[in-house]
Protein backbone atom coordinates (compact mmCIF):
# COMPACT_ATOMS: atom_id res chain seq x y z
CA UNK A 1 0.00 0.00 0.00
CA UNK A 2 2.83 2.43 0.87
CA UNK A 3 4.35 1.79 -2.56
CA UNK A 4 1.09 2.69 -4.31
CA UNK A 5 0.69 5.90 -2.28
CA UNK A 6 4.32 6.87 -2.96
CA UNK A 7 3.88 6.21 -6.69
CA UNK A 8 0.71 8.32 -6.78
CA UNK A 9 2.46 11.18 -4.96
CA UNK A 10 5.43 11.06 -7.35
CA UNK A 11 3.09 11.00 -10.34
CA UNK A 12 1.42 14.19 -9.06
CA UNK A 13 4.71 16.12 -8.70
CA UNK A 14 5.08 17.02 -12.43
CA UNK A 15 1.46 18.24 -12.58
CA UNK A 16 1.99 20.45 -9.54
CA UNK A 17 5.24 21.81 -10.95
CA UNK A 18 3.50 22.70 -14.22
CA UNK A 19 0.73 24.53 -12.34
CA UNK A 20 3.14 27.00 -10.75
CA UNK A 21 3.26 30.49 -12.22
CA UNK A 22 6.21 31.68 -14.25
CA UNK A 23 8.58 33.95 -12.27
CA UNK A 24 8.23 37.67 -12.86
CA UNK A 25 10.50 40.64 -12.17
CA UNK A 26 9.81 42.32 -8.83
CA UNK A 27 9.66 45.82 -10.31
CA UNK A 28 6.85 45.04 -12.77
CA UNK A 29 3.62 47.06 -12.49
CA UNK A 30 0.14 46.47 -13.92
CA UNK A 31 -2.40 49.30 -14.02
CA UNK A 32 -5.35 50.91 -15.78
CA UNK A 33 -4.31 53.75 -18.11
CA UNK A 34 -7.55 55.62 -18.73
CA UNK A 35 -9.98 54.71 -15.92
CA UNK A 36 -9.53 55.15 -12.20
CA UNK A 37 -11.27 54.15 -9.01
CA UNK A 38 -14.47 56.17 -8.62
CA UNK A 39 -14.78 57.21 -12.27
CA UNK A 40 -18.23 57.57 -13.84
CA UNK A 41 -18.30 56.44 -17.47
CA UNK A 42 -20.73 55.85 -20.31
CA UNK A 43 -21.13 52.45 -21.93
CA UNK A 44 -19.51 51.23 -24.04
CA UNK A 45 -16.29 52.08 -22.21
CA UNK A 46 -12.81 51.48 -23.58
CA UNK A 47 -10.36 50.23 -20.95
CA UNK A 48 -6.64 50.53 -21.70
CA UNK A 49 -4.21 48.23 -19.88
CA UNK A 50 -0.82 49.49 -18.69
CA UNK A 51 2.28 47.40 -17.97
CA UNK A 52 5.80 48.42 -16.85
CA UNK A 53 8.83 46.21 -16.34
CA UNK A 54 7.56 43.35 -18.52
CA UNK A 55 6.41 42.79 -22.08
CA UNK A 56 3.20 41.51 -23.61
CA UNK A 57 3.20 38.26 -25.58
CA UNK A 58 0.32 36.11 -26.84
CA UNK A 59 -0.87 33.10 -24.87
CA UNK A 60 1.17 30.05 -25.77
CA UNK A 61 4.37 32.07 -26.37
CA UNK A 62 6.80 31.09 -23.62
CA UNK A 63 9.01 34.20 -23.60
CA UNK A 64 10.86 35.32 -20.47
CA UNK A 65 9.45 38.38 -18.65
CA UNK A 66 6.26 38.49 -20.70
CA UNK A 67 2.62 37.66 -20.20
CA UNK A 68 -0.82 38.52 -21.46
CA UNK A 69 -3.68 40.42 -19.86
CA UNK A 70 -6.77 39.13 -18.10
CA UNK A 71 -9.53 41.45 -16.90
CA UNK A 72 -11.49 40.44 -13.83
CA UNK A 73 -14.99 41.95 -13.78
CA UNK A 74 -17.28 41.94 -10.73
CA UNK A 75 -15.66 39.09 -8.87
CA UNK A 76 -13.99 38.70 -5.47
CA UNK A 77 -10.28 39.57 -5.31
CA UNK A 78 -8.09 36.91 -6.90
CA UNK A 79 -7.16 34.41 -4.20
CA UNK A 80 -10.38 35.01 -2.27
CA UNK A 81 -12.79 33.34 -4.68
CA UNK A 82 -14.10 29.81 -4.70
CA UNK A 83 -10.61 28.28 -4.94
CA UNK A 84 -8.78 30.62 -2.53
CA UNK A 85 -5.02 30.94 -2.87
CA UNK A 86 -5.02 27.96 -5.28
CA UNK A 87 -6.25 30.42 -7.96
CA UNK A 88 -2.70 31.76 -8.17
CA UNK A 89 -1.41 28.33 -9.31
CA UNK A 90 -4.09 27.39 -11.85
CA UNK A 91 -4.98 28.68 -15.32
CA UNK A 92 -7.53 31.47 -15.07
CA UNK A 93 -11.03 30.55 -16.22
CA UNK A 94 -12.60 32.20 -19.26
CA UNK A 95 -16.11 33.56 -18.70
CA UNK A 96 -17.97 36.86 -18.29
CA UNK A 97 -16.05 37.61 -15.07
CA UNK A 98 -12.64 36.55 -16.42
CA UNK A 99 -11.84 38.08 -19.82
CA UNK A 100 -8.77 36.74 -21.62
CA UNK A 101 -6.61 38.74 -24.00
CA UNK A 102 -4.44 35.90 -25.26
CA UNK A 103 -3.74 37.64 -28.55
CA UNK A 104 -1.62 40.21 -26.71
CA UNK A 105 -4.35 42.90 -26.74
CA UNK A 106 -3.78 45.90 -24.50
CA UNK A 107 -7.30 47.35 -24.46
CA UNK A 108 -10.94 46.37 -24.70
CA UNK A 109 -14.26 48.11 -25.25
CA UNK A 110 -16.85 46.83 -22.78
CA UNK A 111 -20.61 47.13 -23.05
CA UNK A 112 -21.45 47.20 -19.34
CA UNK A 113 -24.93 47.69 -17.87
CA UNK A 114 -25.66 50.74 -15.71
CA UNK A 115 -24.39 50.55 -12.15
CA UNK A 116 -21.15 49.88 -10.30
CA UNK A 117 -18.56 47.48 -11.67
CA UNK A 118 -15.34 46.29 -10.04
CA UNK A 119 -12.36 45.78 -12.38
CA UNK A 120 -8.91 44.28 -11.84
CA UNK A 121 -6.14 43.30 -14.23
CA UNK A 122 -4.07 40.13 -13.86
CA UNK A 123 -1.05 39.33 -16.00
CA UNK A 124 -0.66 35.62 -16.71
CA UNK A 125 1.97 33.50 -18.40
CA UNK A 126 1.81 31.56 -21.66
CA UNK A 127 -0.54 29.01 -20.04
CA UNK A 128 -2.95 31.52 -18.43
CA UNK A 129 -1.43 30.97 -14.95
CA UNK A 130 -0.71 34.12 -12.87
CA UNK A 131 3.00 34.85 -12.47
CA UNK A 132 4.89 34.07 -9.26
CA UNK A 133 4.47 36.34 -7.42
CA UNK A 134 1.17 37.36 -9.06
CA UNK A 135 1.10 40.64 -10.94
CA UNK A 136 -2.21 42.36 -10.19
CA UNK A 137 -3.48 45.88 -10.70
CA UNK A 138 -5.36 47.71 -7.99
CA UNK A 139 -9.05 46.85 -7.91
CA UNK A 140 -11.11 49.80 -9.09
CA UNK A 141 -14.82 50.52 -9.01
CA UNK A 142 -16.36 52.43 -11.90
CA UNK A 143 -19.95 53.55 -12.27
CA UNK A 144 -21.64 53.22 -15.65
CA UNK A 145 -24.42 55.75 -16.29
Amino acid sequence: MKTIVAALCLAAVPALAMAQGTPRPGEAQLYFVNVADGDTVASPVTVVFGLRGMGVAPAGAEIENTGHHHLMINRPPLGEGQFGAEEFTLPLPADDNHRHFGGGQTEVTLDLPSGEHVLQLVLADYGHVPHDPPLLSDRITITVE
